[in-house]
């Protein structure tokens, strides 16, 4: 039995199958999602979502979804399923057997005598769904009858009926092919075999998202379907059903289709699920390697990169893509400062710590191949543009004060990872000298000067670690603030202080650190990541639920982020050695339980920061899955 697998009983229960969810991407940024049973439940939702640069530097949902339907002695059964208001209609669910995640996406429906298996995959470097469906089964004629409900709309909106769409149709090899708008690329539905394509233009409205309606938006849409692809199946045959941007040859689909198998990794462990699950959020298009940050809804963002780059790639032996990585990032440095949520127009550039966490994941690639001398031949001069430009000061304030510390902020806009704005303005503000913008500050000072021997740098992170002792040190608390602004600290038991205990230059004595780490373990560990606050501050929320306000008033006021328990577990290992390796393998084996759960074989961007810590949030988060790897790749090489 595979270790991914939903039985029977667990599918037709929609409570549970519909909360349960798999995402698959390829290398071009294209992806497919939906729920383990079919059923699309967010907006995000699709079978083909594509970029679509000549419209904007968005994701589009091309075609949304297919409803099969077998048929026999005139008999139809319709194995689709989708939520209409009220109701799910067809309910095909029913007739599913179970679901398997290895090697790839695979239902079972048993229609009487018949037998179908479902497989999906996403063609590794182009704008291409294959489905392939396998007769297993079946005592009489049997035909399959496939209708594609169509999109063509961002990834953010919705579809609504009108009557500018392009109802036309053009003949392709086994198929045909849709350009709805003309600002879109056509969409070329094509089987391996011989069919009869039927047009039969209508809409379907009203399709519902209970997914966003549980977020408080637009939950409502309407779904163009321009007809339907009739075939015969034999018992043991199996056809190809291809949705792409380009054409496709139907003799290569079986080849292509069994290509494409062979190059995935078994999702058969935690490991391989998280191995996986890395290479997912991998972009390659136009020359450029980008990080999604997560799916489906997040671009690439600055910070996210450099943290999740050395996890998703270093810990796999792949440096060259790590490289590609910085190398496609470091054409993105506009002064001092990189963009912070980047997908094309990069205007955003209002994240303080992304530089900071570009020297750190440069250190990163020095630690795992003991290559110093790509970093300084590469990068030396961006580094060193960076800490030239904080110290001359830049955009939203940030400069170096007197003492060597980093100050920055303006009203209104958020700087460091706790970005959460409402219509009232940042939730956590944190205008000043945040506590972890100084250890990555002196983290980067001092590999500055590794590389370099730079005295006058040296110097400098001195006077940066006498400052931080002095304000940001407590005895009586016995951990350090998570914000100095001038007289005012402020002693938040945030994840923000783990930083200073974790990374490869560190400020404070093993003392302190222990005092740290032993804060964090007794307020915010939790068995799915660090809480974002102390449950026992006032302001610290449980659950993340409800509109975008509620939501974002959450969202860093104690829900639980994943990446953060990195740098605990690397502080943690520094600090007891071969000691603590029980401790943190715990931790990590917590974690096997989240691959059956929310994003299948993926591990989510947050959780409640209550028992029993649901997960929240993205379904597929970069840095979530990328920190797990390292804190395995760390607790292997205690």
């Amino acid at each position: 039995m595979s270790y991914i697998h939903f039985d029977k009983t667990q599918l037709v229960n929609l409570n549970y199958s519909l909360d349960r969810e798999i995402i698959r991407t390829n290398q071009s940024g294209t992806y497919t999602s939906t729920t383990i049973i079919g059923c699309n439940t967010r907006k995000y939702h699709g079978l083909l979502v594509v970029p679509q640069p000549q419209i904007d530097s968005q994701n589009h949902v091309m075609l949304s979804t297919v409803h099969e339907t077998v048929i026999q002695h005139g008999a139809s059964f319709n194995l689709g399923i989708s939520k209409f208001p009220g109701n799910y209609s067809p309910r095909g669910h029913k007739y599913l057997e179970d679901f398997d995640s290895e090697p790839i996406p695979k239902l079972t429906y048993r229609v009487g005598g018949v037998l179908l298996q479902k497989e999906l995959i996403l063609d590794t470097n182009r704008d291409r769904l294959m489905i392939r469906y396998t007769l297993l089964d079946a005592h009489s004629p049997t035909k399959i009858r496939i209708s594609p409900f169509l999109a063509f709309r961002s990834f953010h909106n919705l579809s609504k009926a009108n009557t500018i769409v392009n109802k036309k149709f053009k003949k392709v090899p086994n198929g045909a092919s849709f350009h709805l708008y003309q600002e879109y690329d056509p969409l070329f539905l094509q089987l391996s075999k011989k069919c009869e394509y039927v047009p039969a233009p209508d809409w379907y409205y009203n399709i519902e998202y209970i997914m966003e309606r549980e977020r408080g938006y637009d939950y409502q849409e309407d779904l163009y379907v321009p007809g339907y692809f009739e075939f015969d199946i034999e018992k043991g045959e199996s056809v190809i059903f291809s949705a792409g941007l380009t054409e496709a040859d139907p003799k290569t689909r079986q080849n292509a289709f069994q290509k494409e198998i062979a190059r995935r990794i078994p999702r058969n462990n935690f490991e391989n699920c998280l191995k996986n699950s890395a290479g997912q959020f991998l972009r390659n298009r136009d020359g450029e390697t980008r990080v999604i940050a997560g799916y489906p809804w997040f671009g690439w963002w600055g910070r996210d990169t450099f943290v999740a780059a050395p996890g998703l790639t270093l810990t796999k032996g792949d440096s060259k893509t790590f490289l590609n990585i910085m190398d496609t990032m470091s054409k993105d440095l506009t002064g001092p400062l990189f963009p912070n949520v980047g997908s094309g127009v990069m205007t955003n550039m209002n994240s303080i710590d992304a530089p900071l966490w570009y020297f750190w994941s440069l250190q990163q690639y020095i630690i795992y191949t003991g290559d110093s001398k790509t970093i300084k031949e590469r990068y030396l001069g961006k580094m060193k543009g960076i800490i030239d430009g904080y110290r001359a000061g830049t955009d939203f304030n940030i400069h170096v004060r007197e003492d060597g510390l980093v100050y920055g902020g303006v009203e209104g806009i958020a700087l460091t990872w706790m970005d959460a704005v409402t219509p009232d303005g940042p939730v956590t503000p944190r205008i000043g000298c945040p506590v972890e913008i100084q250890a990555l500050w002196y983290n980067a000072l001092c590999f500055y000067h590794e590389l370099t021997g730079d005295q006058e740098i040296a110097s400098l992170a001195e006077k940066v670690r006498d400052s931080f002792e002095r304000e940001f040190w407590s005895i009586d608390h016995g951990y350090l603030a998570d914000l100095v602004n001038g007289d005012e600290k402020d002693w938040a038991i945030r994840p923000n202080m783990v930083f200073a205990t974790s990374l490869p230059y560190v400020m404070l004595n093993e003392n302190q650190n222990d005092q740290i780490l032993e804060t964090v373990k007794s307020k915010l560990l939790t068995n799915r990541g660090l809480r974002s606050l102390s449950p026992d501050d006032l302001a610290y929320k449980g659950y993340y639920f409800g509109d975008q306000i509620s939501r974002d008033n959450a969202y860093h006021n104690g829900t639980v982020w994943v990446w953060p328990m990195g740098h605990f577990v690397e502080g943690y290992i520094k600090l007891h050695g071969k000691s603590a390796s029980n401790f943190i393998k715990k931790i990590i084996k917590g974690f096997d339980g989240v691959m059956t759960q929310y994003g299948i074989g993926t591990v989510a961007e947050i959780y409640d920061g209550d028992p029993p810590h649901r997960p929240k949030g993205a379904v597929s988060q970069a840095w979530s899955v990328a920190e797990l790897l390292r804190m395995m790749d760390l607790t292997n090489k205690i």
